[in-house]
């Protein structure tokens, strides 16, 4: 469902994303951890079409997602670290919109409304103004925004930021009966815990480049341990790679990229 082949991606001189290789199969819910500034973001652009690459191919559904842009977004759902609303309209006002948007059947248009507003438990606020809503009312409105087209594939940067622990528990058992039900979802986190309790596989970026890519276990086993958490196998396998590039060779030049589409 989600291919990156070779990715590259450069700001000026600074390389982001340097020679990406993945893959996400159908019913997979990938995590995507790196430290700030390691690419995690770029990645993310790249993949809903923010961004191009400048170098290597991304498909989504099948579909490039620089020559088939239309095609790749109508299959995805996105939901950014920062839920942007539009302030003057109710949270139902807003689902309408964007589930009209998407080209829904007018008659699947309330069904689906109603379905999202069940699943995020919205009922108490779906219907005041979003200038009024708390940051974790915004993302629960914007997660269920992202659903409502029934995408084949979710991206999610940083959900569980700002959210109450009933809120978390609510979105996390949301995407693993999404992922059941044959959705890819690919999450950026810095949640370690949250990527240790419902991925089924893990990537690890740093410095642009991509570390790891497997599951905790696969992860234990590179790192000859049989017992430690994410958070530490993480430490050692960015403060290795850390290590290893200061006493290296310089990354190679970047290139003219086009900043947006």
């Amino acid at each position: 469902m989600i291919e990156l082949h070779n990715v590259r991606r450069t700001y000026g001189s600074h390389v982001a994303v340097d020679d990406l290789t993945l893959s996400v199969a159908p019913g997979e819910l990938f995590a995507f951890l790196g430290p700030n500034g390691a690419g995690k973001t770029t990645t993310i652009k790249m993949l809903v079409g923010l961004l191009r690459p400048c170098a290597g191919t991304i498909r989504i559904c099948g579909y490039d997602t620089v020559r088939q842009t239309s095609e790749a977004n109508g299959c995805l759902g996105y939901v950014p670290d920062e839920p942007h609303l539009y302030e003057k309209l109710t949270g139902r006002e807003f689902l309408e919109f964007v589930v009209d948007m998407y080209g829904v059947p007018k008659d699947e248009l309330q069904r689906r409304i109603a379905r999202e507003i069940d699943h995020f438990e919205l009922h108490d606020f779906v219907d005041q103004l979003a200038e009024s809503y708390s940051h974790g009312m915004r993302q629960r409105l914007v997660f269920a925004s992202a659903l409502l087209h029934d995408p084949q594939v979710l991206i999610v940067d940083e959900p569980m930021v700002g959210l109450d622990p009933r809120s978390a528990r609510l979105v996390k058992d949301l995407l693993r009966e999404r992922v059941a039900a044959g959705m890819t979802v690919f999450m950026s986190t810095h949640t370690l815990a949250v990527a240790e309790e419902i991925a089924d596989r893990i990537g690890i970026i740093d410095r642009s480049r991509l570390r790891f890519l497997g599951t905790v276990a696969e992860l234990q086993r590179q790192l000859s341990r049989s017992a430690s958490s994410l958070e530490q196998l993480f430490l050692e396998i960015t403060e290795a790679a850390d290590q290893a590039d200061e006493a290296g060779a310089p990354p190679a030049a970047a290139s003219d990229c086009p900043a947006t589409r």
